[in-house]
């Protein structure tokens, strides 16, 4: 393997140098905005290659991955079928079936240090703290339960340390529903990657897909408020509909007489 990774360093290399005396040329044509782009990310991932090579590892800062996107980055995951995923990280929150991106990042990060600033920014929108956060368990540190417990924040799961006996049944009831009703984030990842196309994005460049995403979110926020105003417009139609009805055989009976 690594007689192979040598070989093709050497021969990336003997091509760029090509490319540079093709450069000096007198007669040598500039290469365009989109050529000298990519040229300048093949130089790096050289860099970043010949790096791991001497340093007998595996793993690079800012390492990338693709030439046409070099923004995106390998988040390992762990899943068996695929260990590591390629594209944007994304940390939302849903309250009463709407969804706020929270932070969307290209390179991994810990979900753990958004709750806080999410909170502040449901402050900011609504006026108050949330009654309760619905969170999993890498939400459940010592900071951000203590940020909670300050400011009368109901945090969903168990206490940190071993619960008592008497309570125990109690707290596992609350955590059960405390799932339950988390299970409408999982959701809304499935329901963005089936229905709204957030599994395959065509996009190629950093900002456009930055803007499908948000506009996959937007249009879900839209379906989930047409859903709320159907029942609504239901009920309107169906009074209009009595009283035209109503009035119909009002006039029916007057005609009659």
């Amino acid at each position: 393997m690594r007689n192979g990774i040598r070989k093709q360093l050497a021969y990336v290399k003997r091509n760029l140098t090509a490319v540079e005396k093709l450069q000096e040329h007198p007669a040598a044509q500039p290469l365009t905005a989109r050529q000298e782009t990519i040229l300048a990310i093949i130089r790096k991932v050289y860099d970043q290659q010949y790096t791991m090579y001497q340093t007998k590892s595996h793993s690079v800062p800012d390492r990338i991955v693709s030439i046409s996107q070099p923004h995106v980055r390998p988040i390992v995951r762990g899943k068996v079928n695929n260990p590591s995923e390629f594209g944007a990280k994304l940390s939302i929150s849903l309250v009463d079936g709407y969804t706020t991106i929270e932070r969307l990042s290209w390179d991994s990060f810990n979900e753990s240090a958004d709750l806080i600033p999410a909170i502040e920014r449901f402050r900011e929108r609504h006026g108050h703290y949330p009654e309760a956060v619905i969170v999993d368990k890498i939400y459940r540190n010592r900071t951000n339960i203590a940020y909670c417990q300050a400011r009368g924040i109901r945090i969903s799961g168990p206490k940190l340390g071993r619960p008592r006996k008497a309570i125990q049944k109690m707290l596992c009831q609350v955590e059960r529903a405390d799932a339950s009703i988390r299970n409408a984030v999982e959701g809304k990842f499935g329901e963005g990657k089936r229905k709204y196309g957030l599994s395959r994005l065509r996009t190629k460049l950093k900002e456009t897909c930055e803007t499908s995403i948000g506009i996959a979110l937007y249009v879900m926020n839209l379906e989930r408020k047409l859903r709320d105003l159907l029942p609504s417009f239901s009920n309107w139609l169906w009074k209009s509909l009595k009283k035209s009805l109503y009035r119909f055989c009002l006039l029916k009976e007057c005609y009659v007489v």
